[in-house]
C-alpha cells in the first residue's frame, strides 16, 4: 500500500508538470516590454515562440506571425524543438505510467509493471529536462540582451510563461525520479518473496526422516529392560 501511494503521488506530480509545460506553448507572454507615458502605459510589446505583438492602452492588439521558420533566429528554433519534444515525451510517459502502476489492472506481472513504470519515469525526467533547457535558453537570450549596453533594439523582460514552464519542468523531473526509484522497491519486494530456502528444506527433510525411524522403532514393541525371569 505505501508503494502504491508513492506511485500515485509521483504520477500526479508528473502529470501536473506536463500540463503546465504544455500550457506554455500557446501562452502569449514569453517576453514582455512596455513603454510608459506620463500617466498610463501607452503600449505593451510581447512575444512568444510563434508571433510578436503590441497592445495599446485601449487593449487592442496587433500581432505579426513569424514569416518563415527557416528565417527565425536559432534560439527560437531550438526552443520550439525542445518544447515540442517535452510535450511528446510527457504524453508517452503518461500512457506508460497508467499501464505500469500497481493500481491498474493491465500491464502483466509485477516485474513487468515495474519496468514499465521505470520507463514512464524516465520519459517524464527527459520531458522535464527538455522543457527546462528550452525555457532556460530563451530566458538567457532575454537577460543577455537586457544587460548588454551595446544592444540598442527593444529590450524585453521575462514573461509569465517562463516561470510556469520552470515550475512544470521541475514537477516533471521530481515525479519522474520518484517513479524511477520505485523500480528498486519492486525488485526488493520480489527478492524477499522468492528467497531461497534450500538449506532449511534439507534440514527439515533429514529431521523428518529421523523422526520416522524413531517412531518405527517405538512401535516394534521390543522390551528395553529384561529381568531374571524373562525367559522362564
Amino acid at each position: 500500500m505505501p508503494h502504491m501511494a508513492t506511485e500515485i503521488i509521483a504520477f500526479v506530480l508528473s502529470v501536473s508538470g506536463w500540463v503546465l509545460v504544455s500550457s506554455t506553448l500557446p501562452t502569449d507572454y514569453w517576453k514582455v516590454s512596455s513603454i510608459d507615458g506620463t500617466v498610463i502605459t501607452t503600449a505593451t510589446f510581447w512575444s512568444n515562440l510563434w508571433k510578436t505583438c503590441v497592445t495599446d492602452s485601449t487593449g487592442v492588439s496587433n500581432c505579426k506571425d513569424f514569416p518563415s521558420m527557416l528565417a527565425l533566429e536559432g534560439y527560437i528554433q531550438a526552443c520550439r524543438g525542445l518544447m515540442i519534444a517535452a510535450v511528446s515525451l510527457g504524453f508517452f510517459g503518461s500512457i506508460f505510467a497508467l499501464v505500469g502502476m500497481k493500481c491498474t489492472k493491465i500491464g502483466g506481472s509485477d516485474n513487468t509493471k515495474g519496468k514499465i513504470t521505470f520507463s514512464s519515469g524516465l520519459l517524464y525526467v527527459l520531458s522535464g529536462l527538455c522543457a527546462m533547457s528550452g525555457i532556460s535558453l530563451y530566458a538567457n537570450k532575454i537577460t543577455s540582451e537586457f544587460f548588454d549596453p551595446f544592444f540598442v533594439e527593444q529590450k524585453y523582460e521575462l514573461g509569465a510563461a517562463l516561470f510556469i514552464g520552470w515550475g512544470g519542468s521541475s514537477l516533471s523531473i521530481i515525479g519522474g525520479s520518484i517513479l524511477c526509484f520505485s523500480l528498486n522497491e519492486t525488485i526488493k519486494a520480489a527478492r524477499i518473496t522468492y528467497s531461497y530456502n534450500g538449506v532449511t528444506s534439507v534440514k527439515s527433510a533429514r529431521t523428518n526422516l529421523q523422526d520416522r525411524k524413531n517412531s518405527h522403532n517405538a512401535h516394534r514393541g521390543l522390551p528395553k529392560q529384561f529381568d531374571k525371569n524373562a525367559y522362564v
